[in-house]
């Protein structure tokens, strides 16, 4: 099954050659975020398993119930990293989230075995909080 989103990435991404284009492109995509309120980056918000610093924040639409994702690292590659994960789970409902494999779709943007094993870490571990966010909604709606 095709998504729209990660195909709009591809696309994006298949435009770059070099590793180096690709690498100026993901932070490029970080610099899009807009950044937290201070209030916003607290502990609760950190995500664990990340060398740098990242912070996530998530909230359900009421009615809709789809998931809307905001976040902001202080590691510009990590932001990059942070800023497609955002636009490809954000604002979708928590089953589809679920359905969703950060490490394939960065495998299919050709980003997957160019990241250090820290940085592969991070991700899995920015990903992983999404999906328990996307479970934790899922859990409440059924409450």
């Amino acid at each position: 099954m095709s998504d729209p989103r990660l195909d709009e990435l591809i696309e994006e991404f298949s435009f770059l050659d070099e590793w180096e284009e690709r690498y100026r492109y993901v932070i490029d995509l970080g610099r899009t975020l807009p950044p937290l309120a201070e209030s916003e980056r607290v502990e609760i918000a950190k995500v664990r398993g990340c060398a740098s610093q990242v912070w996530l924040v998530s909230a359900t639409e009421p009615g809709s119930g789809r998931v809307e994702f905001r976040g902001q690292s202080d590691a510009a590659i990590v932001q990059g990293l942070l800023a497609i994960l955002v636009r490809l789970y954000s604002g979708r409902l928590p089953a589809e989230i679920l359905t969703l494999d950060a490490q394939a779709a960065f495998q299919a943007l050709g980003l997957g075995d160019a990241l250090t094993p820290q940085r592969s870490n991070g991700l899995k571990a920015m990903a992983q909080r999404m999906h328990e966010v996307a479970r934790d909604a899922l859990a409440g709606s059924h409450a």
